[in-house]
Formats: C-alpha cells, structure tokens, sequence
C-alpha cells in the first residue's frame, strides 16, 4: 500500500459523542423492566411459579443421575459463559471499559457506568437479603455456589454491566442501527449468562428472569436518574488533551 494513505501518529483524532441517550426513553425502558420484576416476585411469593420452576430445571437434565443432557463438553461450555457474568471477568470488563472511556474523553459515559455498576451491586445484595430464597435442590448442582437465590446475581449484575457498557460505547455512533446492535448484543449475551445457571442447577428459572429483568432496568434506569450527577462530576475537573507521540 502507498505510504500517502498512511496518517502520521500527530493527526489522528478521538472519536467524539455520536448521541445523547434519551433519558425519557431509558426512563421507560427501567420502569417496565422493573414491573416485569415484581410481577416475578408475585409469582414466587404466591406459588404461581413453582412448576414452571421445576420444569425448567429438568428440561436439560436425563438418566437417573439427572445429569445434563447433551455431549461432555457442554459442560464446560456453560461454565465459560456462566463465568462472564462471575465477579472477577465482568469487573475486569467494567474496569477495562471505564478507563477505555477516559482514553476516548467520554469522561461523562466513564462516571455513569462506574456508578451504575457500583450501585447495581448493592441493589442486587439488598434484594437478595430482602427475599432470602433458598437454592435449589431439585437437580444436583453443576458447579459450587452459595448464597442467597433470588434474585440470581450473575444474571442481574451481568446485564446490569454489560449493558450499561453497551449503552456507554453506544454514544460512539450516530447510527441508530449501529446503537441498537451493541445494545442488543449486551442484551443477549447477559441473557446467556442468566440461563446457564438454570442449566448448572444452581438456580430457579424465575431466579434468572426476575434477575436479568432488575439489572437491565437498572441500567437503563441508572443512565436517565444518574445522568445529571455522573455529567456534573464528570465535568468538576476537565481532562487534559491527550497527546500522541
């Protein structure tokens, strides 16, 4: 290739903010969220779920071992997707993504997703104490785990992180294809991080959903009610201009 195509290191230029999120929208996505999680509530709390419990804990499971069903390295293939939702790879993330943030001067985005994942985590703890379900115990459990069941706080915290990242780099784009994608995808694969604990039997399928629900309202929720306090930090001390050399 011709070394005039070839920018010099001097005049390369960040990205900037591609969009403001609408925090009206976020406001509303939160909210119905979090009216999909009491409905879950209401149903673990009045019995309406229990066989929908039991059926989803054995509808992967078969022989008299109640082992899952499907080949060997299945597995070991949930357990890695589990993981991404454990909390020492979606911190890692969360980190990683925070000062990936700072490097791209979207000090506003960075604050907000520190905050937002901070917060999540003590909101999912207070429910889990709240509620206080036990594990459980229908089919043998896959993988070691303790603590309180509902709601599940893999699911919870994985699309409480992952999607407030994903809502985070979205501002990147001006494209609202291209918005709605990483979004989706953060989305996605936080509900695989969810369901992979109903398969290691480590807990009640309204465990996950109720879960998944509470960490992406709170994502969503924490970007429209923390936007104002996130901005005002964000801009107290202003970010020198990176320099390239």
């Amino acid at each position: 290739m011709n070394d005039r195509h070839h920018l010099p290191a001097e005049t390369v230029r960040l990205p900037e903010r591609g969009f403001a999120l609408d925090r009206r929208k976020a406001l509303a996505a939160g909210v119905l969220c979090w009216i999909g999680f009491a409905l879950i509530v209401w149903l673990v709390a009045s019995g309406h779920a229990d066989r929908f419990d039991r059926a989803g804990l054995l509808m992967a499971r078969s022989g008299e071992q109640l082992g899952l069903a499907g080949p060997a390295a299945l597995r070991e293939i949930v357990r890695d997707v589990t993981a991404l939702g454990g909390v020492v790879l979606r911190n890692l993330f969360a980190l990683g993504a925070v000062v990936a943030l700072l490097f791209l001067r979207l000090r506003r985005e960075a604050v907000l997703l520190a905050m937002t994942v901070i917060a999540g985590w003590l909101v999912n703890s207070a429910l889990k104490h709240l509620v206080g379900r036990e594990r459980p115990q229908i089919v043998p459990h896959l993988m070691d785990s303790v603590g309180q069941s509902f709601p599940s706080g893999h699911s919870f915290n994985a699309a409480a992180v992952y999607v407030a990242m994903a809502l985070a780099f979205a501002a990147m784009s001006r494209r609202q294809w291209v918005r709605l994608a990483i979004i989706g995808t953060a989305m996605g694969l936080s509900a695989m991080v969810a369901w992979s604990r109903v398969l290691l039997g480590v807990h009640f399928p309204t465990d996950v959903v109720a879960g998944w629900l509470g960490g992406t309202g709170w994502a969503f929720l924490a970007a429209a009610l923390l936007y104002q306090p996130a901005k005002a930090a964000a801009d107290s001390t202003p970010l020198p201009h990176p320099r390239f050399s």
